[in-house]
């Protein structure tokens, strides 16, 4: 993809998803990685629900480090797979008021380190909570990148790197707000909404497949 071509679709993408930005509610970047351990396998929607009353009551890593599994699946069972999601959250909570005085690392590598912090939950932080130039590779990113010919990669790192190698790194973290609202709500996994896209010229998908 030519530099040319990149800027084009940053371009439309910013036009047609001025508003694009992080659907998670928080307040610190502490109760944004709990959002963002939450969202797993779960919409934005319904991780806010359940945040909108947790929060009230944990919103610190130092009242999640004392609770038992037990007592805190209550709080996040209907965003599903609570059992591990608790078991990270507890265990990430103590790590971080044991090795950083209760205040989420910035540092990638000690993000990634934390229990139940993959490489895209730490990139979300990064770009959303302390604006440091990141590329989350979620399935709409991955999705729309395919569906556009930024990236043919197999894995979510993969795209990423294809994405990070094409846009300059000032557009990361606007970018992939654009690609998640696009892949949300223009280009579906199994209806995409062709019709309506302004990306249509520019889509490698569409025009394999009109």
């Amino acid at each position: 993809m030519t530099t040319k071509e990149a800027e084009n679709i940053y371009k439309k993408l910013s036009t047609a998803h001025p508003q694009a930005e992080c659907e998670l509610s928080y307040n610190t970047p502490f109760q944004l990685l709990v959002a963002v351990i939450l969202s797993a396998q779960c919409t934005d929607a319904r991780v806010n629900k359940v945040t909108e009353k947790t929060f009230k009551v944990l919103d610190t890593p130092e009242k999640y480090a004392t609770l038992t599994e037990e007592e805190l699946i209550p709080y996040i069972k209907s965003c599903g797979f609570f059992n591990n999601k608790a078991k990270n959250i507890i265990a990430m909570s103590k790590e971080i008021v044991e090795k950083y005085g209760g205040e989420v690392p910035k540092d990638f590598d000690a993000l990634t380190a934390l229990p139940g912090v993959g490489r895209k939950t730490a990139s979300v932080v990064s770009a959303v909570a302390f604006g440091i130039p990141s590329v989350p590779v979620d399935t709409h990113v991955y999705r729309v990148a395919h569906r556009l010919g930024i990236s043919d990669g197999k894995t979510p790192f993969d795209v990423e790197k294809d994405i990070k190698n094409i846009f300059p790194s000032e557009c990361w973290n606007s970018l992939h707000h654009y690609m998640i609202f696009h892949g949300r709500y223009v280009c579906h996994s199994r209806r995409p909404d062709c019709e309506n896209c302004t990306l249509r010229e520019n889509c490698k998908y569409y025009k394999e497949e009109r």
